[in-house]
């Protein structure tokens, strides 16, 4: 195992110690933060969506920063905005953006105006405000939550910002063991303030330089390749996966190989992120509703069809 494995274990030792039971998701948002992405939160309130965030910029001693999406909020509020001075010149004050981790709690319950905000920064890393363009800090990592239920009120996020997030991830109600101990946690006084740091923005760059180098062979890109063709070739399907989206499985694969101390892709890989590459990128037909065919049908459906390939281990 890497050097840099073993601190990235750490860092999941310690968002575990206040997310209980729940080890698939966290690895899955870590995966995302060493592939450099952005996740999407999709659940129900109280299940740890926010305690996560914090447990993570905590471990990993990032500036964080979380705004709560509601009707009034603006895109300067955001972005940030240019006030005159006495002199007349422009002096930019930053927006909530300029952090390392920021966490845009429901954000489906702003308006489009303001979502729209958050495209340019998550896809370029830059902040343009008066025509001046400005860097967010290195690393940058956008994770959003959205309630799926209770829906009045809400603007749906748009196809084309959907595509901006790498994954989409649902931590769930937690089974009867997980909760007697998170509830075992609480009565012992186990808040997220007892998440320690331990690793730095150096090793977590080295992290991800690591992950970069992961080997995927032609075999392995003409299978994700083959897979994406499928979905946009299906009567179910109104919108399929898009070139990002087979970047993100490509990217997102090779984490995967990571936290396996693998330095190669296989196909398995592939298959363990798959539903969060894909599932929010893929729209259904009208004839995939009338026939109550759900998204992770038709993703299931794709992978039975696409032949896998032999990969040399």
């Amino acid at each position: 195992m890497s050097d840099k494995l073993v601190k990235v274990n750490e860092v999941l030792d310690q968002v575990n110690k206040v997310i209980i039971g729940k080890e698939d998701v966290v690895k899955k948002v870590m995966a995302t933060v060493l592939c450099g992405g952005h996740i999407l939160l999709e659940d129900v309130p109280g299940v740890g969506k926010t305690t996560m965030a914090v447990a993570f910029s905590k471990a990993l001693n990032l500036k964080q920063t979380r705004m709560q999406f509601t009707p009034d909020v603006l895109p300067s509020d955001v972005v940030g905005f240019s006030v005159p001075d006495k002199m007349g010149n422009f002096t930019y004050r930053e927006g909530a953006i300029m952090c390392n981790l920021f966490l845009a709690d429901e954000i489906n319950r702003t308006s489009p105006k303001t979502q729209s905000a958050l495209l340019e920064v998550m896809e370029e890393g830059n902040v343009t405000v008066d025509g001046v363009t400005r860097k967010v800090p290195d690393p940058f990592v956008v994770i959003a939550t959205q309630n799926p239920a209770g829906s009045a009120g809400t603007q749906l996020l748009p196809e084309s910002q959907l595509d901006r997030f790498m994954v989409r991830l649902s931590i769930g109600y937690p089974d009867v063991e997980s909760e007697a101990n998170m509830l075992r946690g609480k009565m012992d006084n186990v808040t997220v303030e007892d998440v320690e740091q331990v690793i730095d923005r150096v090793t977590l760059k080295e992290a991800k330089k690591e992950v970069e180098q992961v080997y995927v062979s032609d075999e392995i890109i003409n299978y994700i390749a083959g897979i994406a063709f499928s979905t946009r070739n299906n009567s179910y399907v109104k919108l399929g996966l898009s070139p990002r989206g087979s970047v993100a499985l490509v990217t997102m694969s090779k984490a995967m190989a990571f936290f396996e101390e693998r330095d190669y892709v296989i196909p398995e890989d592939v298959r363990a992120c798959a539903v969060d590459v894909m599932g929010h990128r893929i729209v259904p037909s009208t004839k995939a509703r009338v026939e109550n065919v759900s998204v992770n049908d038709i993703i299931e459906d794709t992978f039975s069809k696409i032949s896998v390939p032999l990969v040399k281990r």
